[in-house]
């Protein structure tokens, strides 16, 4: 599984990217964590707000920080796609 975090790098972002950690290390699967800053791939994306949440090439989440516990839902919801 692949998780993106589209953010420059502000709080929001790195508090994104943290919980999405944090949910993933519960569900005890393997997956690749990547913090996307490059305005260009995440305007690909065509996300408009960070941060953003990706799974698996799909944006789940855009403009808010999502928690725990939704994020458990995406990546488990993720896992059955």
């Amino acid at each position: 599984m692949k998780i993106e975090i589209l953010g420059t790098g502000c709080k929001k972002c790195n508090l994104l990217e943290a919980t999405a950690k944090a949910a993933a290390d519960k569900l005890g699967v393997p997956y690749e964590l990547a913090h996307v800053k490059d305005l260009g791939k995440i305007a690909a994306y065509g996300v408009l707000m960070t941060p953003a949440l990706v799974i698996d090439g799909q944006v789940k989440v855009s403009g808010k920080v999502p928690g725990e516990a939704e994020i458990l839902k995406l990546l488990t919801n993720a896992m059955g796609e």
